[in-house]
């Protein structure tokens, strides 16, 4: 069978859907990532086939994040979810994803919740379609009322009846690699998966530095909010806050943020622009992250209590309330401003063994789901429909 995966440019919104096109590839079928030109070299690193569509012009997208970070964040997320991801990227990307379904004719579509091109162009063309969930069930059922205006345009411009794209939407199968118990909703059409690269590889940390008997905390903020000028100082503040404390710290910062910028680093940490999150999980004894999908849900897998800081998305403040709902971790609130409260949170979750063990708790949960192979069957299924 032909499968179109269909993406936003985001690597947090890309990375989820890798394990599923991979695992539909490696199973013989004809895989395709319909995908921004821009994230051309995003798809080709997972060695998937890429077919572009367009992105959206600089211009219009300019003035919508030159405003974002001086509105409330409530505002600021509707703004993103509304005008960027329903009405600008998705009507941008329509075109294009109604001819390559045109002319590829894949027999599914499989699709990310915040690409609403591919949901409509599926829709369209007759073609069965399947979210792969980016995030908690319970973050998107929040985000669809949102998005129903931008889903009546589109249905509007691809000449649908009012209210096909929002049915899809709310009411269509979903893949999701979390159990229940950490997804807090969902219902029978959520089909779960286990995701074998939140927890592969292991490997080694970076050369030895500090006390190897200190408790090694992991940091790291993203990809994203190194690029964002509020967040400029958080780096600074973090290692400054817990310089000379009894942890071992590893703080990665991504691409944005080069480590030289931070020096002069206390004996008690490192700074590295990457490394590996699957090497670092199994030597961490907590994780201190900004409660991105990514980096928290590989956490709970390896079964690692988190302090989670949320700084810019909805999404963020949702994971960081269901880790503390869990007893997996803390919630600390303050976003740019929270270094000070880390040593106090740090300290909490080290010291109450109860963080830890549902922690691991968690992560027997998630290791005891359904090999990603039922997944590939159930895409087969909605081919044969």
């Amino acid at each position: 069978m032909r499968v179109l995966f269909s993406t936003t440019a985001g690597s947090g919104h890309f990375g989820p859907m890798v394990p599923v096109a991979q695992a539909c590839r490696d199973a013989g079928h004809d895989v395709k990532v319909a995908a921004p030109l821009s994230f051309a070299a995003d798809v080709a690193a997972a060695g998937l086939a890429h077919a572009p569509f367009a992105d959206v012009a600089p211009e219009l997208l300019g003035p919508i994040y030159g405003r974002l970070f001086q509105l409330p964040l409530e505002e600021a997320d509707r703004t993103v979810m509304v005008e960027i991801f329903g009405r600008l990227d998705a009507q941008a990307a329509l075109p294009g994803l109604t001819r390559i379904m045109a002319e590829w004719r894949p027999d599914v579509v499989a699709r990310e919740f915040c690409e609403f091109g591919s949901l409509v162009a599926a829709a369209k063309a007759g073609i069965p379609q399947v979210e792969v969930a980016i995030g908690l069930t319970a973050t998107a059922a929040k985000a669809l009322p949102v998005v129903a205006t931008p889903l009546a345009e589109l249905d509007a411009i691809a000449g649908l009846p009012e209210g096909t794209a929002y049915q899809a939407l709310a009411d269509g199968p979903v893949l999701s690699c979390l159990p229940a118990e950490v997804d807090g909703e969902g219902g029978a059409r959520v089909r779960r998966f286990r995701d074998g690269s939140l927890t592969s590889g292991g490997g080694p940390l970076p050369p030895p530095w500090g006390n190897e008997d200190h408790p090694l905390v992991y940091v790291t903020f993203g990809s994203v909010a190194g690029r964002l000028p509020p967040f400029a100082g958080l780096y600074r503040s973090v290692l400054d806050a817990l310089a000379g404390e009894p942890f071992r710290v590893l703080m990665t910062t991504g691409t944005a943020v080069e480590p030289g910028s931070l020096a002069p680093v206390a004996a008690n940490a490192r700074v590295e622009q990457w490394w590996p999150q699957a090497s670092v999980m199994p030597h961490a004894d907590v994780v201190v992250g900004h409660g991105g999908f990514g980096t928290t849900m590989m956490a709970l897998a390896a079964g690692v209590p988190q302090v989670v800081v949320p700084l810019f998305a909805f999404d963020q403040f949702m994971n960081a309330e269901r880790v503390a709902a869990m007893g997996a971790g803390v919630h600390v609130d303050g976003g740019p401003g929270a270094a000070p409260l880390l040593e106090r949170a740090l300290a909490e979750v080290l010291g109450d063994p109860g963080y830890t063990s549902n922690a691991r708790r968690i992560a027997t949960a998630m290791a005891e789901l359904p090999e990603l192979a039922s997944s590939v069957a159930f895409i087969e299924e909605l081919a044969g429909r």
